[in-house]
């Protein structure tokens, strides 16, 4: 049996239940302003927040430096909570890609994987795994990245263990599975997104749903869970 096998493996069993997803954005300075435009919001709404931005404001890095902060903020409403704050960060993200990078991020993503990780990381918000996703999400590096909902289920399959501090499990996860991994992008980027929706939806922080999980037996957490409940 191939190294990879396990993960593969529970990655078709999520395939199975939730389809395959959407292809998400792999343009790595669109991504930055995805990701500013929601916060604490469902998926359609952040969406929403950014098609709004391209579509009223441009999406240039000169354009959002040029386009008023009341303008910004009107969009970023559509998004969640502390919209200024959000508009804000677009200005920085701009102003980072127009003087930093001269409006183009690819020479850095195909810098060795930590000076990549380190140039992503002088956006605001992004922290090394945020800066992961987006090499995965451009097809820079086959690295899985996953986001919280994402690491939750990796941990709770016994990849890793969790701590109290977030990178910390971040990086015990990652060690963990990276010998499964293999150097398929495409597999990693709907291995990402299918992990982070079965997180979301059934795998969550506070009662999860076992019961309907299709990986409850692959799951460390299940079975000392089932074992806690005979006891």
């Amino acid at each position: 049996m191939k190294a990879r096998d396990p993960f593969k493996s529970i990655i078709k069993k999520l395939a199975a239940r939730y389809g395959r997803p959407a292809a998400p954005l792999s343009d790595a300075y669109e991504l930055l302003l995805f990701e500013s435009s929601g916060y604490l919001v469902e998926d359609d709404k952040r969406q929403e927040a950014f098609e709004a931005l391209r579509r009223e404001v441009g999406l240039k890095p000169t354009a959002i430096l040029s386009a008023p902060d009341t303008k910004l903020e009107s969009i970023m409403r559509r998004g969640g909570i502390h919209p200024d704050k959000r508009a804000l960060r677009l200005k920085e993200i701009a102003h980072i890609t127009l003087n930093d990078f001269d409006c183009d991020l690819r020479p850095a993503l195909k810098l060795p994987l930590p000076q990549a990780i380190k140039a992503l990381r002088r956006f605001p918000s992004i922290a090394e795994p945020g800066a992961e996703k987006i090499l995965l999400f451009t097809r820079s590096y086959p690295v899985l990245g996953p986001e919280s909902n994402g690491l939750r289920v990796l941990l709770r399959l016994g990849y890793g263990q969790e701590s109290k501090n977030y990178s910390t499990s971040y990086a015990s996860a990652r060690r963990a599975v990276q010998d499964q991994l293999g150097d398929d992008c495409e597999f990693l980027i709907e291995a990402n997104q299918l992990l982070r929706r079965h997180g979301k939806e059934l795998c969550k922080t506070n009662r999860p749903l076992c019961s309907a999980c299709p990986l409850r037996l692959d799951c460390a957490y299940y079975r000392k869970s089932s074992r806690a409940g005979r006891g």
